[in-house]
């Protein structure tokens, strides 16, 4: 017998850990700071260790940016394939790949942050957010706060889909 909405309740709690590690312990500092460069806003990256500066754009960007979903997604797929495990839970292959398919595109499209063209700034600017997306004072980020309420809400429809076929033992 499946309880839909304990498993889905897991499956999000789960999922919600993943992208933590894979935002903010994974994701290394280079893709971090490159993800959204682009060749009319290039990015001037400093390595921490060597000091060397390089100048990167959109190839880069992109490049970066894949990179961190890739192992973002890696992440939640890890934390939630084995905490489901010791749960009991077992995730139908293809509703796991379909939760990590959204994640993995809502990632890379919130966090392409090209100025002036990244998504969640448009969408802040056309709902009359874009204030508060370029708020970064009195310790308030909007730009982040925002990138993570739209992860959280897209986790979320992942999560649901997720516990389709889902079993427990």
């Amino acid at each position: 017998m499946t309880h839909r909405p304990a498993v889905f309740a897991a499956l999000l709690g789960l999922t919600r850990a993943g992208s933590a590690l894979g935002d903010f312990w994974v994701q290394n500092d280079f893709c971090a700071r490159v993800k959204g460069a682009d060749d009319k806003h290039p990015v001037t990256y400093k390595d921490p260790v060597t000091e060397k500066e390089t100048i990167h754009g959109t190839a880069d960007g992109r490049a970066a940016c894949l990179h961190h979903c890739l192992t973002y997604v890696a992440t939640q797929a890890i934390v939630a394939g084995l905490g489901a495990r010791a749960l009991g839970i077992r995730v139908h292959p293809a509703a796991a790949a379909a939760a990590l398919a959204i994640s993995f595109s809502t990632h890379y499209a919130a966090d392409r942050r090209v100025p002036g063209k990244g998504l969640l700034e448009k969408i802040a600017t056309k709902t009359g957010k874009g204030g508060f997306h370029k708020l970064a004072d009195f310790g308030v980020n909007g730009a982040f706060h925002l990138d993570g309420a739209w992860h959280h809400g897209w986790e979320t429809l992942a999560a649901l889909v997720a516990t389709t076929k889902a079993t427990t033992r």
